[in-house]
This record gives structure tokens, sequence and C-alpha cells, in this order.
């Protein structure tokens, strides 16, 4: 088809818009992201970054607990934590954390994972010491009783039945984990087992908050604009009279048994309007040096519509309304896995077989230069994106401290993903998706 003058002239803009984005980016991406970091003597670990662009600051509370942390018989209690945090504290009244940051101009959220419990107040420059205050209270002066624990255990049960009971496929998550790490810390969600939460006792809330709540367990990061001396003088004054505690005791991951071929189910769902496919693989964790090449991969195969499972199932065969991959690294286990929603009219087993074919394809014939550098790019660009906001930072430098053992190792990052090649890519397919040693979930609609 010809082209138009005008339409060449937009084109070639277009293309030059991108090669100085990329630039941009590049440049970025390649600065070393500066920081200072010590030691208080009771064992929290500090980590500041100044950034003086805006008026703004991040705190950043780490602890290193996570569900892998809990009890079999006990589980849900880090996620339970992550709420009960924002009742009361000695001198904090119940249901005003959230006006104070607010009053003051700032947000405030946290999350639980396997491994982590992490809490962030964004606030004006101004008013950091009312993070670092509220951040200090509630590392050892939470009051754990009746009222808070009763509150909250509605709220995590409500929380549980919206995302997991009541949610079409909500229970897939949990079945994998289940079945794929078996006799590990890792076999149960992050959300727990409401049984749990219920019968569990304020003693036993206390013993786990006395544990995992300290200054040994945590890691603190301050980004933003922000005095040096004296943040340094208010995290001394607001945490430096807690006591180093005993290190906590945590369960051993050991050696993941090999799985007895491919484990099926079938679920009927009457939740859901469109059957679904997910199929589940073991990974590597996220400091394996294959991590980086498994990222990529997933890049390649799920990110966009010029993806390559968006475009074979979705565009190319029509046989899903929605396919996609995704890569859960942990700190000690991983796993990958891939969703397919059938379309209207198609059988799941259709989609099973459209996405063990792209995979045995990367397997057997790898990637392109194209694919492999679009997904450098892109993942450049989430890196960078991640270095622009003062909260982003903050986690991305307790990320690197807690889980790389060194935080510079956030400066390394890019450098790691620029040498992978197409040989990794297919080396890590075969790694992960080389075996039938899965899980398949299928999920059909039912009239309950």
């Amino acid at each position: 088809m010809k082209k138009h003058p005008m339409t060449r002239m937009v084109y070639s803009a277009a293309v030059l818009l991108a090669v100085s984005i990329g630039s941009t980016l590049s440049s970025w991406a390649q600065k070393p992201l500066e920081f200072k970091e010590y030691d208080l003597p009771n064992g929290l670990h500090v980590i500041l970054h100044e950034d003086h662009s805006a008026p703004v600051v991040a705190t950043v509370v780490h602890y290193k607990v996570g569900s892998r942390d809990e009890d079999p018989a006990r589980t849900g209690f880090a996620h339970f934590f992550e709420h009960l945090m924002f009742e009361s504290t000695d001198k904090i009244e119940r249901g005003t954390i959230d006006k104070m940051v607010n009053g003051a101009g700032g947000e405030l959220n946290a999350f639980t994972s396997n491994d982590q419990t992490v809490y962030h107040f964004v606030l004006p420059s101004n008013q950091v010491r009312l993070g670092l205050w509220i951040e200090a209270q509630r590392m050892r002066k939470l009051q754990v009783n009746s009222i808070g624990v009763e509150t909250q255990r509605g709220v995590v049960k409500e929380e549980r039945k919206n995302r997991y009971d009541n949610a079409p496929y909500g229970g897939w998550l949990e079945k994998a984990q289940r079945a794929l790490f078996l006799g590990t810390p890792y076999e149960w969600a992050p959300i727990g087992s409401a049984q749990h939460i219920d019968s569990a006792s304020i003693a036993e809330f206390t013993a786990f908050y006395n544990q995992f709540y300290t200054p040994n367990n945590a890691i603190l990061v301050v980004s933003g604009d922000f005095d040096e001396a004296m943040i340094r003088e208010t995290i001394d004054a607001y945490f430096g009279g807690y006591a180093q505690a005993p290190e906590p005791k945590r369960p051993v991951v050991g050696q993941l048994k090999p799985l007895d071929g491919e484990i099926r189910e079938t679920i009927n769902d009457p939740k859901a309007q469109l059957p679904a496919l997910f199929i589940s693989y073991r990974a590597m964790n996220q400091t394996d040096p294959d991590a980086y090449a498994a990222d990529l991969l997933t890049t390649i195969m799920t990110n966009g519509e010029s993806s390559r499972m968006y475009r074979t199932l979705v565009d190319s065969l029509q046989v899903a309304v929605q396919a996609s991959m995704s890569l859960f690294p942990r700190e000690l286990i991983g796993m990958s896995f891939c969703v397919g929603i059938v379309a209207p009219g198609k059988d799941p087993a259709e989609v099973e077989r459209a996405i063990d074919a792209e995979i045995e394809n990367v397997i057997a014939y790898g990637v392109t230069d194209e694919e492999l550098q679009k997904a450098k790019n892109i993942t450049e660009m989430n890196v960078v994106e991640q270095r622009m906001g003062v909260y982003q930072k903050a986690l991305a430098l307790s990320n690197a401290y807690r889980f790389d053992g060194s935080t510079s190792a956030i400066n390394d990052e890019l450098v790691k993903y620029s040498k992978v090649t197409k040989a990794d890519i297919q080396r890590v397919a075969k790694r992960m998706f080389g075996t039938k040693q899965r899980i398949v979930l299928t999920y059909l609609p039912s009239k309950g």
C-alpha cells in the first residue's frame, strides 16, 4: 500500500520520538541510585535515600515475616497483622492512624506475601516525623487486645469471602500452591484459613507479634526530601530505645519432593461465567541467576496484544478471550502459571493444547532477536518507572537488601537483564516447562 507523504512524516517523527524516549530511559536506568545505610544497636537496618526533586517523603518498614513463617495450624497470622497494625497503640487511639496521615496530606498502605509484610507512608516532607513516630509506635507498642482483634477478624474473613470464596475461580491459587509445595510452608496462601483466625486466642496473636515485630527483624527505608541529620536523630529517638529480640524461629522449607507426574482437577464453579484453565509449574526463587531469563520469557509470552499467547490464543485461534503467563518468584521457591479464559463455545482442551504448543515452540526453537530486545526494553522502562516515585524507590531498596543480601544490588539489576541471551531463554523455558510436573485446574461454569 502506498503511503501518503504526510503519513511517512508522522511515522518518521514517531520513530525519532521513540528513540529519544528510549535514550532518556537508558540514561535514567544507568544512573546509580545513591543511598546510605546503617544499623541501630538493636539491629534495625536503616536505608536513607535523598531525593529533593519534590517536597515528598516515603517511609517503608519491611518486616521479615510472611505466611511461610506461620504455624500450619494457624495460617493467616501475617496477613491478619497487616490489618491489626492499623488499630491502636499505647499512644494512638483506634481509628486515628488513617485520619492523622490523611489529615497531614499523606497516604498509607500495606501488603503481605509469603515472605514479607510491608507498611508504607507517603507524606509531605514536613510531616516525615509523623510517619516515623507511627511506625515506631506500631513496632513495639501495638495493643493486641480483644477490641482490635475481633474487629479485624471480621475484616479479614470478609476479605477472604470477596477475594476467594465468592469470586469466580477464587480458589485456584490456593489449590495450585498446595499441590506444588505440599509439605513446605509455601503450601498455603497469605490469606490463610478463616477457621484458624477464628479459633486463635489473644495470647497466640501476642506471641506472634512479639516474635516477629521487632527492630532486628525489620528494615526501615526513608526516601525523598529530608535532612539527613534530622532523620538520623529522629530514628534514633523513636526506634533506638527498643531492645534487640531473639532471632525468630523460622520453619525450614527443605527439599521439594518431585511431583507424581501431572495433577489434574476439574472444578464446577457456579460463580464462573466462562470456563477457565490454570496450569501451574514450579519455578526458581527470586535470587536464582535464571530468574532474569524467566522474567523476560514471561514478558515475551504475555506482555500486550503482540505477545505470543495473545496473538495465538485470542487473535488467531480465537479459543480464548484472555491468555497470560505469570511468574511468582519468592525468596526460597517460585511458581509460574498460565491462565486461559475459554472463549464462548470453545473447549478448555483446545486452550490447553494451544498453550502447550506455544511453550513447546519456545523450548524447541527459542525466541527471536526482536522479541528478546523488546522484552528488555519493556523491562528497562518498568525499572525506570520504579525509580521515579519515592515509595517505589524505598520498596526497591528494602527488597534489594532483604532478598539479594545487598542494597547495592538495586544498581545491578538492569545489567543482569541485559546479559540474558536467546540461549538462556530457551534453556530456562525447558527448565521450567520441560516436564509434565504441573497442576492443571479446569473451572467449568455450573448452576450450583
